[in-house]
């Protein structure tokens, strides 16, 4: 793989989609919660960006070395390496399963902010395996 020429201040910020408008739990009634989280997903296609929260990052080297350390042929580094492609991507519910194998495969060998970078992974995707409707975004912060 080709990795483009990058700035050493570049990094991987990933926000979480997790933010609700009404403010007590009880307000929202179960059948209503995939429905809100639907609208909280398309308003940043009308200009609401406070829904979303970040919650790890990791210097643009670190995730290099991440998609570097996985198998060629893996949809795991075909997603993470959508970074390079479209300097953003989306993780739900459908990459839970494959990303979790490549935390688990790439961990053991990890540096130090390597491992920082997949422990917040993990997490966030024990999120989106709990909570189905919600979903993280990744983008290369210049």
């Amino acid at each position: 793989m080709n990795i483009p020429v990058y700035t050493a201040t570049e990094e991987v910020i990933f926000y979480q989609l997790k933010q609700k408008f009404l403010e007590r739990k009880e307000d929202i009634p179960e059948k209503s919660k995939e429905v809100m989280y639907y609208s909280l997903a398309i308003g940043h296609h009308i200009g609401v960006f406070d829904c979303f929260k970040p919650q790890f990052r990791a210097p643009r080297a670190a995730v290099d070395r991440i998609i570097e350390a996985l198998p060629e042929d893996s949809e795991a580094r075909r997603k993470l390496a959508g970074l390079y492609k479209f300097g953003e991507i989306i993780v739900d519910i459908t990459h839970v399963g494959l990303l979790k194998t490549a935390v688990a495969e790439v961990s053991p060998k990890a540096d130090a902010e390597m491992a920082a970078f997949l422990a917040g992974l993990d997490t966030c995707l024990d999120a989106i395996r709990d909570e189905p409707a919600i979903y993280l975004m990744g983008r290369w912060v210049r």
